[in-house]
């Protein structure tokens, strides 16, 4: 196998992490979607938590891509 080939390979796996991160955001979304519909009081600290929680499974996909950077140019 050509070292190219397997840099590719190599990146494609790190970019599947950012499946997982997705889904995340999917779920984090809906909890607090449900959160403020069974508590509309609730808005302001549902969405803080949620901006902030989203941004640090965000980052877990910024740090594979990064990793996938290094693979691939490093």
């Amino acid at each position: 196998m050509d070292a190219e080939v397997g840099k590719f390979i190599g990146t494609g796996m790190v970019m599947l992490s950012t499946i997982g991160a997705a889904i995340g955001i999917g779920m984090i979304g809906k909890a607090a979607l449900e959160g403020i519909a069974r508590n509309p009081d609730a808005y302001g600290n549902i969405m803080t938590t949620m901006i902030l929680a989203i941004a640090f499974a965000e980052s877990l996909a910024i740090y594979a891509l990064v990793i996938a950077f290094l693979i691939l140019f490093g």
